[in-house]
């Protein structure tokens, strides 16, 4: 804490700030190393619902089956690249699914027939094609609606399952009364969980349609919910208990003593006990679907984070407001929701994900160019009480070419989960500061190597951690810092305040010296110039010196 007060001090009387609050064009670099937080959800929900996001074409033969791949890609591609690190992808639609399953039937969003396969599991390559991108993947499930009464899914399931469903008006719903509704959704999800390599199960109405009139009371309405909750959660952390579980309630808890919900809120209306379901552990994340602006907005989004439990709570934002075919908001309704969120240690979501593609407003503009100019990470689940990996061992780094080639031994798992993914940070300065999101090279990496561009022009060093699937992180291995092998032992003479350099002779050719505890701690770096180097700032005590050399 001492350290990071000190840096803050440093970099506010450097750096100017102009009479906006804006910083300067030269402290660019340094404001949003300031203001990037290493860890938070940056998230996009991905419609396949009548292809609003994807896809956007029909796969019926391989050509087709291609098109549709890379169409993905690409919207990937773009997510990656404004350090997107969440992807709620719509599993189940309405009744309908977008990958071979023993419940229910195909959308036909993918092939453009109903029932008819596609020819290729899109949910799989969906995960494999997220993970390659260090960028985690959520199974987005619809839980209560099924569709049309007469449409291709609800007609499905009252074929198999007449009495769990109920009808309201023209559509369909399973009734949560129906305790076989809450084994039904579970079993889906267990299905999800069993088959693919995900990071969380994403539940979507999870609630009562809003215009039900309801023959039961609303606490028993909840029960009823929070039944289905308890199954899902049940039937995953059983298999995979590293799998997150989250829902996207209602976007207002309830009333507050100043606003009121204006009728619209998870609680009562909605019969959403999400506050019990963060403090019994039943949600790891929630994704409230705050699509509003200015005081029907701050004050709840401050309601969720003080009920939270510990738990993750990412508000959902409504940029699809931002079209001039919805609302019109301006840029700014956004931006400022989103400044906000990060002053609150909360992440975002956009809903849609081609609205923030498709660069409405300029939004993608803004998001990758500032807002997330570095990388994130995932908070971790820390509440389930898995101690973090063991760090990797025995790091070396090679100069192929244009390339800082980087290889290590793996870290050891004490989570019980099936694999470890690694993180790379590098920087100018040693040791590497894996706290500083500026300084992320590489996230949730398989592989034990990775090529990095190298910089000639100055010396970088790498770090490597291991993380669980929880998301805990371990200790990070720091590239050794090599040591000339003429480099000569015994006490160094200094003057108080300064200390004297030994001469670099013909052998060294070291820009930098450091300064280390007898425990290898490093806790200076010195310019190796002249013959004396100021110590006043360090601390009475032993310490050894070595050359910090241009090549690692």
């Amino acid at each position: 804490m001492k350290r990071a007060i000190a840096i803050l001090v440093f970099n506010i009387m450097l750096y100017g700030i102009s009479s906006a609050g804006i910083p300067m064009k030269s402290d660019v670099r340094d404001f949003r190393r300031l203001y990037s937080p290493k860890h938070e959800v940056r998230a996009v929900w991905l419609t396949t619902l009548g292809g609003l996001d994807w896809p956007g074409t029909y796969a019926r033969t391989p050509e087709g089956v291609k098109r549709q791949k890379e169409e993905l890609v690409r919207i990937l591609d773009k997510l990656k690249d404004a350090n997107i690190n969440t992807v709620l992808f719509q599993a189940r639609i309405r009744g309908t699914v977008v990958y071979p399953s023993k419940y229910e039937p195909w959308d036909g969003c993918m092939s453009g027939i109903p029932g008819k396969s596609p020819g290729y599991d899109p949910l799989l390559f969906a995960v494999e094609e997220c993970h390659k991108r260090g960028m985690e993947i959520q199974a987005w499930v619809v839980t209560v609606p099924v569709g049309k009464w007469n449409g291709y899914g609800c007609k499905a399931l009252r074929a198999t399952h007449p009495s769990m469903l109920m009808r309201e008006n023209a559509d369909g719903y399973l009734n949560p009364a129906d305790a076989r509704a809450a084994g039904y959704i579970a079993g889906i999800c267990r299905e999800i969980t069993e088959r693919y390599d995900i990071d969380g199960i994403h539940l979507d109405y999870i609630r009562y349609p809003e215009n039900m009139k309801l023959n039961i009371s609303r606490s028993k309405a909840r029960e009823n919910i929070t039944r289905i909750v308890r199954s899902v959660h049940d039937a995953v952390k059983s298999i995979k208990p590293w799998v997150k579980i989250s829902s996207s309630p209602i976007g207002k808890l309830n009333d507050l003593s100043r606003y009121s919900s204006r009728g619209w809120n998870a609680f009562n209306k909605g019969c959403q006990d999400v506050e019990l379901w963060m403090k019994e552990g039943l949600m790891d994340q929630i994704y409230p679907m705050m699509y509003f602006r200015d005081n029907n907005f701050f004050p709840f989004a401050d309601d969720w984070s003080m009920r939270s439990s510990g738990k993750t709570v990412v508000p959902g934002l409504g940029i699809y407001f931002l079209s001039p075919k919805e609302a019109d908001w301006k840029l700014s309704d956004i931006t400022r929701q989103m400044y906000t969120l990060r002053r609150m240690g909360m992440g975002n979501a956009f809903f849609r994900s081609r609205f923030f593609t498709d660069n409405t407003k300029g939004l993608y503009d803004f998001v990758s160019r500032h807002f997330n100019f570095y990388p994130a990470l995932v908070p971790p689940v820390t509440w389930h009480g898995m101690e973090p990996p063991l760090p990797p061992t025995e790091i070396t780094v090679k100069n192929v070419s244009e390339y800082d080639v980087i290889e290590w031994n793996a870290g050891t798992d004490r989570s019980r989960s099936p694999y470890l993914t690694y993180n790379v940070y590098a920087s100018s300065d040693y040791p590497v500061d894996t706290d500083d999101a500026a300084n992320i090279v590489a996230c949730r990496l398989y592989d034990l190597r990775m090529a990095v561009k190298n910089e000639k022009s100055r010396p970088r060093y790498y770090a490597v951690t291991a993380v669980d699937r929880y998301g805990n992180e371990s200790a990070a291995l720091q590239t050794v810092v090599s040591r000339p092998s003429s480099s000569s032992t015994g006490l160094i003479k200094n003057e108080g305040n300064y200390l004297r350099l030994p001469s670099k002779g013909k052998v060294l050719d070291a820009p930098y010296i450091i300064l280390e505890t007898l425990e290898g701690q490093a806790v200076a770096t010195i310019p190796y110039r002249g013959s004396r180097a100021d110590i006043r700032n360090i601390a009475d005590g032993m310490y050894v010196l070595a050359p910090l050399t241009a090549k690692v």
